[in-house]
């Protein structure tokens, strides 16, 4: 539908549609996130990359509609981008790419309610969406349940400290921008070495990458000390 995106918040756009007229009539709000948007691009021109440098050169070299032919078109990545020709050849369908580009970084909530601004349709549809993320980190990385505790207190203590877990996770992905996942993967390579020979026993921790000490600087945590225990073996 023809119309300008009008900006609700930094990469949230929408645009209200209504479609049908009487008992029929619905209301649609199209929300945009150019982020997204930029990377279905770039995901998409990857696809679309190796779908004319790798694939369609190797099926064109066989004879007749083989398996791996059929195997293309049902595909759920490339098949909608493959159209065949009368004389079985196949070729990228740029009517279905374009077609596809239109769609970047969209989705379509419906709502019943008249009255509700569409600013407050997509943002209420936003936070659900945060509120089911939140649910997926407890029950995953958090590790919510399954509770083995007896008594009560203990059950809520419990779900109190994945909670507020939960809540610096969010805390550390606003700060630094990054995912949780992709913050642990950086932190998971600082590791403890333990050193020991007859004068002693030493600990300390490996150096720390450019990008660990990036994290630690954004979210105001001090580095670690390098030497975390030392001790001299007692001479007899």
């Amino acid at each position: 539908r023809p119309g300008r995106f009008k900006t609700v918040r930094d990469n949230l756009e929408i645009k209200e549609v209504t479609v049908g007229e009487g008992s029929a009539k619905r209301r649609f709000v199209v929300v945009r996130n150019p982020e997204q948007a930029a990377r279905d691009e770039v995901v998409r021109a990857k696809l679309l990359t190796r779908l004319e440098e790798s694939i369609l050169p190797v099926l064109r070299t066989k004879k007749g509609h083989t398996k791996a032919v059929c195997a293309l078109k049902s595909h759920r990545g490339y098949g909608k981008y493959v159209r065949e020709l009368k004389n079985g050849k196949l070729q990228v369908d740029r009517g279905k790419v374009r077609a596809d580009a239109k769609l970047d970084g969209k989705y379509l909530i419906s709502t019943t309610d008249p009255t509700l601004p569409a600013e407050d349709v997509a943002l209420g549809y936003k936070q659900l969406l945060e509120v089911e993320r939140a649910f997926r980190t407890l029950k995953t990385t958090l590790e919510l349940r399954p509770l083995h505790h007896r008594l009560p207190e203990r059950i809520r203590a419990h779900v109190l400290l994945c909670w507020l877990a939960l809540l610096l996770v969010r805390v550390c992905e606003t700060e630094t921008d990054m995912s949780w996942d992709r913050i642990r993967e950086a932190m998971e390579d600082l590791s403890l070495v333990k050193l020991c020979s007859k004068d002693g026993r030493v600990e300390m921790l490996t150096d720390t990458t450019d990008e660990q000490r990036n994290i630690l600087k954004t979210l105001d945590v001090k580095q670690p000390s390098r030497i975390r225990d030392l001790a001299q073996t007692p001479q007899n």
